[in-house]
């Protein structure tokens, strides 16, 4: 049945963007705007951020054309499938916390999409969360369902920080430890081995060591990468910014 309510359109579109061309659209905001149908938001086929949190909507089909996007929030409206969506091959974030999603099997449609890395069901600060989440075994089924995903509602799941939490862990537990007790315990008797028998073996922390310092100076490499990388963003988003009669229209 259809709704009273905010249809998209391309006029919409180039007076919230302020852009001559909806191909020419990368990024966009149109929260809690009252809208129900998407209509003609399909036709922005090079559109990489989307926020349409706190609107009115169900169908999420005109999304399928949407080839580049890569940050989706739909949070807060009336989605009740998510089918649409899996041909989105480059979706990386996708925030549908606060939906009437009922089952997790609502999510397999998502499973081909290799990229996405940040999967939000619920939203513990709005309060927003999905029928499903109240599953006992919700958070380890999204992990067997997407093994590359690294966040759960904004927890992170796996990683390099995993890594080398655990690689610390073992070190402290090797710090602890040392051969010196067996050395005394000898006393004054003649050792029936070489003295050298007896020291510390520091090769198993040694390697701990090396190993955690070889992996700190990766990530810190990966950290520097991610800000150049974001740094470019930055510049691509203020280019495409430029002229709109209403930055705040825009979600990041």
């Amino acid at each position: 049945e259809e709704e009273e309510g905010v249809t998209i359109t391309a006029e919409l579109l180039k007076a919230t963007t302020g852009d001559f061309t909806l191909e020419s659209i990368l990024l966009l905001k149109l929260r809690a705007r009252g809208i129900v149908r998407l209509g003609s938001l399909g036709h922005c086929t090079n559109l990489e951020w989307l926020d349409l949190s706190r609107n009115s909507i169900v169908r999420l089909d005109p999304l399928a054309t949407l080839k580049s996007l890569s940050v989706l929030n739909v949070a807060h409206n009336r989605v009740v499938n998510l089918e649409p969506l899996r041909w989105c091959p480059n979706l990386q974030s996708l925030n549908v916390a606060g939906n009437p999603l009922k089952d997790l099997q609502q999510l397999r449609c998502l499973m081909g999409l290799q990229r996405l890395e940040n999967l939000r069901l619920r939203d513990p600060t709005a309060p927003l969360e999905n029928p499903l989440c109240s599953a006992s075994t919700y958070r380890s089924t999204l992990v067997e369902m997407f093994p590359n995903l690294k966040a759960i509602d904004g927890e992170r799941i796996s990683g390099r920080g995993e890594e080398l939490l655990g690689l610390w862990e073992d070190l402290e537990s090797f710090s602890g430890s040392s051969g010196g007790d067996e050395v005394e315990r000898c006393g004054g008797v003649e050792p029936w081995v070489e003295a050298e028998f007896w020291e510390p073996r520091p090769s198993r922390r040694r390697s701990i060591v090396e190993e955690a310092y070889r992996q700190f100076g990766e990530v810190v490499e990966e950290c520097r990468e991610l800000s150049r990388s974001a740094e470019d963003t930055i510049a691509r988003a203020r280019r495409a910014l430029s002229g709109s009669s209403e930055p705040n229209s825009y979600v990041f």
